[in-house]
């Protein structure tokens, strides 16, 4: 195996372990590390969700602006219209831009 480790390997580090650490402090360091590796995982799912979050609010900001900046430039051709003196009463945004492109052609 290239690069990674082997059952050799595993032996040798694990009789490096047992002799540093002694039969007794095994159990407890196998529990400990994976406690550790747990709290880790948690972590980083937490961090992981956080993030989505996150991205979510900004997505849902911009769509609030993006509907807001509709809204007031629907105003603004409305405001437009009425100062031309061009009826607004039951016309669409759209009816409003042709009559307001006409005008201004005409003139």
């Amino acid at each position: 195996m290239i690069g990674g480790i082997g059952p050799s390997e595993m032996m040798l580090i694990f009789a490096v372990l047992l002799l540093l650490f002694g039969a007794n402090k095994l159990p407890e360091l196998a529990r400990s590390m994976g406690t550790s590796m747990g709290e880790f995982k948690k972590a980083q799912k937490e961090s992981e969700q956080s993030l989505r979050d996150y991205e979510k609010s900004i997505r849902n900001t911009a769509q609030v602006k993006s509907t807001e900046q509709v809204k007031e430039k629907e105003s603004n051709i409305v405001q437009v219209a009425s100062n031309l003196g061009i009826s607004v009463e039951g016309k669409s945004n759209d009816e409003l831009l042709v009559e307001i492109n006409t005008m201004l052609k005409n003139n």
